[in-house]
This record gives structure tokens, C-alpha cells and sequence, in this order.
């Protein structure tokens, strides 16, 4: 429909330009005004059986062709519609896919992150403990419990001396 409409467009312009440029009719351009006027005739009357109207008019042979126009019409905007549906379809699933990829590569960070702080916070539990029971030692503690000393003491036992003044 819209070739149609493109044809019939430039039929018309090019009737203005004959009748814009006032030339003067010889053979040649009689002729092709009077092919490009008929030609644009037949789009008029295609364009308006088209649109359905003026049907009355037509043979059976005729109603079939302008049928068949119409079928081919539509297969070919549903195959441009179907292709760019495919296409838009396409650049979504890619999308999502890199969507995906930045939410694992995410995950994973913050897995890299916890485990660092889990690292990090074994070793300085570590640390204190080592520095605990150096403390304790220096304190003049054997570094050994004995069965008879309340669990208060030996959570205390763990701890330097300056952390202890604290809890008291």
C-alpha cells in the first residue's frame, strides 16, 4: 500500500513539473504526460479498491487479484513485524544475560568480602588470644587452669589485664 502511495506521489509530482516548466508538448512528452497520467489513474482506482471501496464495480477475476494484493500486503508486513519482534526479542535475552552475569560477578564479591572479613576476624581472635595467654603468663599465671577455678575467672583468663580492669 505505501509503494503504491509513494508511486502515486511521485506520478503527481512529476505532472506538476510538466505543468510547472510550461514546456512545450512534443511528441515525447505527450506521450510519457499521457502514460504517467493513466498510470496514476489505475494507483487512484488500486488505492481505492484498497480501501475498500468502489468494489461493485469488479469482476470475480478483479475481486481475486485485489484479494490477493491484500494477502501478500499483510504476509509481508507480518514477516517485517515478526523480524523485528526477533530482533527485539534477541537484544532483551542479551540484556538479561549481562544483567545475570553482573549479578554473579556481584555475588561473588560479596562472598570474597565475607570470607575476608571471616579471615580477618579469625586472626585477630587468634591475636588475642596469643597476646591473652602471653599476658597471663606474664602476669605469673602457669597458663594452666585449675578444675577449681570459676568459669567467670577463666573467661578472665583469656583476656590482657588492661581489659579486665574494665569488666570489674
Amino acid at each position: 500500500m505505501e509503494r503504491i502511495l509513494e508511486r502515486y506521489e511521485r506520478y503527481c509530482y512529476a505532472e506538476r513539473q510538466l505543468q510547472a516548466n510550461e514546456i512545450e508538448p512534443n511528441g515525447n512528452w505527450t506521450l510519457e504526460y499521457s502514460k504517467l497520467k493513466a498510470r496514476m489513474e489505475v494507483l487512484q482506482r488500486n488505492q481505492k479498491h484498497f480501501m475498500g471501496e468502489d468494489l461493485a464495480d469488479l469482476s470475480l477475476k478483479e475481486l481475486q487479484s485485489v484479494e490477493q494484493q491484500i494477502d501478500s500486503g499483510l504476509k509481508l508486513i507480518r514477516s517485517r513485524k515478526d523480524k523485528l519482534l526477533k530482533e527485539q526479542n534477541n537484544l532483551l535475552a542479551k540484556k538479561v544475560k549481562e544483567k545475570e552475569k553482573l549479578l554473579s560477578q556481584e555475588a561473588q564479591c560479596r562472598e570474597q568480602q565475607q570470607q575476608l572479613n571471616h579471615d580477618w576476624n579469625s586472626s585477630n581472635v587468634h591475636l588475642m588470644q596469643t597476646l591473652t595467654n602471653s599476658s597471663y603468663q606474664m602476669g605469673g599465671g602457669s597458663g594452666e587452669e585449675d578444675e577449681d577455678t570459676p568459669t567467670g575467672h577463666r573467661a578472665n583468663a583469656l583476656l590482657p589485664a588492661w581489659m579486665l580492669r574494665h569488666l570489674h
